[in-house]
């Protein structure tokens, strides 16, 4: 369905999308990797999230026809930030700017957004709401899992929708201030998540010694021992460990599970955990 076409047969600027077509695009964006490929990733999800806004803006059939062909080409980028990409690509379409300009805008839009997702959700998000969250669950509230899922919606359809309406308004020069950014940000967000995770082993991670050593009426508990060196030590120990098997060892986090199994029941049936 791809077109050697460089420009529109009618050059005339669309009318401005209305809100509630964005916001269709919005929910629509939930389905990009509905039909993901290896020969062009997301392109057929990317195709009809941003569809109902083509429509409106190409009344000619011709055109439409032309647009929904590039719009196929080659797509993968972040699944909660791809309205950024939406907004600026339908900026474009509005304005009928050059076919090729359209092309350079989406590959360079698509790019950066994989770093700052990861860092925004994997490295930040996820682990701050899962380590409250999780801390609950393991006390026996029902609301661990339930906040869990209700804060990781809210921030991600905040998002979406923010970006949509943001990248939508300021068209390319949403591109300029992204890779302005980009490197600065995921870094910045990168580090804030390590800091957390850390943060999250120091107060959440319960891992202790259970030996003691018998001294007449008061026995030697090791883990009094090891709090006085260092307290959460063991905690501590085993983060570390993973992060070397992970990063130094090639392990899989599969692998990783299943040796803190492995320990967990050796230690708890030994007595040692």
């Amino acid at each position: 369905m791809a077109s050697n076409a460089t420009q529109y047969n009618n050059l005339t600027p669309a009318k401005p999308l209305d809100q509630k077509t964005l916001n269709k695009m919005v929910w629509r964006s939930m389905n990009l990797q509905a039909s993901f490929n290896y020969e062009r990733m997301q392109a057929a999800g990317w195709l009809y999230c941003i569809l109902p806004g083509l429509e409106k803006i190409h009344e000619d059939k011709e055109d439409l026809k032309i647009s929904m062909g590039h719009n196929l080409e080659f797509f993968n980028t972040h699944p909660f930030l791809v309205t950024f990409v939406m907004g600026i690509i339908l900026s474009l379409e509005q304005q009928k700017a050059d076919i090729n300009t359209i092309r350079a805008v989406r590959v360079a839009a698509m790019g950066p957004l994989g770093g700052i997702g990861d860092a925004i959700f994997w490295f930040t998000l996820v682990p701050i709401t899962a380590g409250i969250t999780a801390n609950m669950a393991i006390n026996g509230s029902i609301l661990g899992p339930i906040l869990f899922l209700l804060i990781f919606n809210v921030v991600q359809f905040c998002i979406r929708f923010f970006l949509m309406n943001w990248s939508y308004s300021l068209g390319t020069k949403a591109i300029e201030l992204l890779t302005a950014n980009a490197k600065e940000f995921t870094r910045a967000a990168s580090m804030l998540g390590v800091f957390i995770v850390g943060a999250l082993t120091s107060n959440y991670g319960s891992t202790s010694i259970a030996l003691k050593i018998a001294n007449g009426e008061k026995p030697i508990v090791i883990q009094d021992i090891l709090d006085g060196v260092l307290p959460k030590l063991i905690p501590l120990t085993i983060t570390l460990l993973l992060f070397y098997l992970l990063k130094k060892k090639g392990w899989t986090p599969v692998a990783c599970i299943c040796l803190l199994l492995g320990i967990g029941i050796v230690g708890a049936f030994f007595g040692i955990f």
